[in-house]
Order: structure tokens, then C-alpha cells, then sequence
């Protein structure tokens, strides 16, 4: 990411762990500009719980369009992102499929880098979006321990 401190950082983010696809563009790590979540609860509720196979095939359907209105509702388009991040795990592993192929396709036909998101670490870092008084406690960013995804 080669940003000068003048330029802000925006990070489409791209969540399908389970039962709901989500899309977010987060400015500088801490304000969020956009959130589009399409859940599934409907669909899962007839059967008395998650169907991972059907959860995969929800986010298919749901993925490009969730993503597409979250940039939007940021005004941005997907020149103005920095990098893609994607969770990439603890999760459905259909599920995740759908997400992780989703933002390795965007982040390669845009040349941006990709940052894969450990879905546990990503809802104790969403402490940091919803309480800017706190800090983390060490020096660097929250995300650190994420890893690029291959």
C-alpha cells in the first residue's frame, strides 16, 4: 500500500463467514462509510439452523451486489480502495470459499493487496470503530496478526 500520510486508507472489507454476507468500506481504520449486510436468517429458519450448503450458495447469489452498494453508499468506487481485506476464517468453509474467491478476484483485476481477516480478531478490533476513546495496546494496528491470503 503505498500511502502518504495525507492520504487516506480505505478498506473494502468483505465478510461471508456463516449466515450473512457483508461488505463495509472503513476510512483510516476507524470510521466506517459504509455497512451492507444481506442476511440469510429467513432462508435457514424453516430448517431450525444454518445449512452450510445453502449458506454457500446464498452468498453467491448475494456477494456482488452487497459489495457493489457498499461502495456506493461510501462514494467511492474501487479505484479510490487502498486494499480488500476478507475473513478468512473461523467460519463455514463453504461459506468463506465464497468470500475469500470474491476478494481475491477483486484484488487482483485491481491490483490491490489483499489482507485476510481472522474473524475473531475482526470483532474484537470493531471495538476500536464503535469506542474511538479506545487504543490498542500495542503501538501497531490491530490487524497485524492477518495475513496476506495466497
Amino acid at each position: 500500500m503505498n500511502t502518504t500520510a495525507s492520504e487516506d486508507v480505505l478498506i473494502l472489507a468483505i465478510e461471508s463467514s456463516c449466515d450473512e454476507t457483508a461488505a463495509s468500506v472503513v476510512k483510516n481504520g476507524r470510521t466506517v462509510l459504509s455497512n451492507v449486510i444481506s442476511s440469510q436468517i429467513a432462508t435457514h429458519t424453516v430448517y431450525g439452523g444454518v445449512v452450510p450448503e445453502i449458506a454457500s450458495r446464498e452468498h453467491i447469489k448475494a456477494i456482488n451486489y452487497v459489495i457493489e452498494r457498499a461502495l456506493t453508499e461510501a462514494n467511492v468506487t474501487l479505484e479510490d480502495i487502498t486494499a480488500i481485506g476478507v475473513t478468512y476464517g473461523p467460519g463455514l468453509v463453504g461459506a468463506l470459499l465464497v468470500g475469500v474467491a470474491e476478494a481475491k478476484a477483486i484484488a487482483y483485476a485491481a491490483h490491490k493487496p489483499l489482507i485476510g481477516v481472522h474473524h475473531i480478531e475482526g470483532h474484537v478490533s470493531a471495538n476500536f470503530i464503535e469506542n474511538p476513546d479506545l487504543e490498542p495496546r500495542r503501538s501497531i494496528s490491530p490487524l497485524t496478526r492477518s495475513r496476506p491470503v495466497t
